[in-house]
């Protein structure tokens, strides 16, 4: 039957004080619910270009609810229609999805790489709210994210997550701390056991990397994140990380250590190459030559570059200092090249351009002491700044006249 308002069923006890008591009695003859146990699971590089940087998932382990859980931020789907075409432009689609951390297990050791695991010691509120909201986030319609490699990973997902948990005491504990780590350089040392991978960042990022990090942004790297919680100290003095294990052997190489880079091998190289091109400037058809590969691997890096900054979200790339190194302009620069090599004239635009490209070399070891937007390129300053000089001045028509 129907309620109406004001006609509703009478209550059985009309004193609050008995309600009180009943509901109290009721909740006492129910079973002790215990929270979950939240763990940080940490993955070590592996081979694939992909995994690299490591990985990390929260592991939350309640026995009620069946064996424990893998909150894995890492997914994506490489059969998506347009995967390649994000993956270009910076719009890749990550999501969140959730496996028997045992089955996550599964694959890290067929693949050989280490796995430890860091059990927080969570307030059980604290605990049993996170477990609720990755529960939610783990929704097919709340699954997916747009995926940002240093800024919105699948780690800075585990210690934003984390850091909600503890009302934001882990940003406020890390925010304002640094080992003077960049992304550039970070990018750079976790990609070094491929040198191609790491000529990539290194070329490809712009000043935007180089601004040291807090040890907040450094958590971009699982491993880091997993030192930072392993010095987190709750504010009643507690370690945030009860007790940490090892679940799985690293059987790859080890992380790659921090190494500062050495400019003056860099040098060498380019007043070798610089004064090979100038010993040659009487023999025009020669050094011309040695331009034409020079020039076209110049234009062709500097074109991607140009194509970073404009055509995609890759806004770290973005304002890139070795444009003014890897200058797309060096791409006119080819005709007369290949015609001076053949034996004829570069002609008036060739020269034109010669000087633009090489005045552009020039401005850049000045962007090295600009202080908002430095760009830590020394070495590729110093490697190619002599030899856009010494090509220029050997195959320059002027020049060329006044040396024979």
């Amino acid at each position: 039957m129907a309620l109406t308002p004001g006609r509703g069923p009478r209550p059985v006890l009309r004193h609050p004080l008995a309600a009180l008591a009943l509901l109290a009695l009721l909740v006492s003859c129910l079973p002790a619910l215990a929270a979950p146990r939240i763990g940080v699971a940490t993955m070590q590089p592996g081979e694939i270009f992909f995994e690299r940087f490591g990985h990390n998932a929260i592991v939350v382990d309640d026995p009620a609810a069946g064996p424990p859980l893998s909150y894995n931020f890492g997914f994506f789907d490489p059969s998506e229609p347009d995967f390649h075409l994000r993956f270009l432009r910076g719009e890749m689609r990550y999501r969140l999805a959730v496996l028997p951390f045992a089955e996550d297990l599964a694959y890290y050791e067929s693949v050989g790489r280490g796995v430890s695991i860091q059990w927080l010691d969570l307030d059980d509120g604290a605990a049993t709210a996170l477990a609720a909201r990755l529960a939610w986030n783990a929704l097919p319609e709340n699954a997916a994210y747009t995926y940002d490699y240093f800024t919105d990973n699948c780690s800075t997902r585990v210690r934003d997550a984390i850091d909600a948990a503890l009302d934001g005491a882990l940003a406020r504990r890390l925010q304002g701390r640094s080992q003077g780590n960049t992304f550039r350089s970070e990018a750079v040392r976790l990609a070094r056991p491929d040198p191609l991978m790491a000529l990539g960042f290194d070329v490809g990022l712009g000043p935007a990397s180089d601004h040291p990090n807090a040890l907040w942004d450094d958590a971009f790297v699982p491993m880091r994140l997993a030192q930072s919680l392993r010095e987190m100290q709750l504010a009643d003095g507690r370690p945030l990380v009860a007790s940490e294990e090892v679940l799985l052997p690293h059987r790859l190489g080890p992380e790659p250590e921090p190494r500062p880079v050495a400019w003056w091998p860099w040098l060498l190289a380019g007043l070798a190459l610089a004064a090979a091109a100038w010993t040659q400037r009487r023999r025009p058809r020669a050094v011309a030559a040695m331009a034409l590969p020079a020039w076209a691997l110049c234009a062709l890096a500097g074109a991607l570059l140009l194509y970073i900054w404009f055509g995609t979200a890759h806004r770290f790339g973005w304002a890139n200092h070795n444009l003014l190194l890897l200058n797309p302009l060096c791409l006119l620069l080819l005709p007369g090249a290949w015609r001076i090599a053949r034996g004829r004239a570069g002609g008036r635009l060739f020269g034109a351009v010669l000087v633009v490209v090489a005045a552009m070399a020039v401005v850049a070891p000045f962007l090295l002491w600009m202080p908002l937007q430095s760009q830590r390129n020394g070495h590729w300053v110093a490697l190619l700044l002599p030899l856009q000089l010494a090509l220029a001045a050997a195959l320059h028509p002027r020049v060329r006249r006044a040396t024979e």
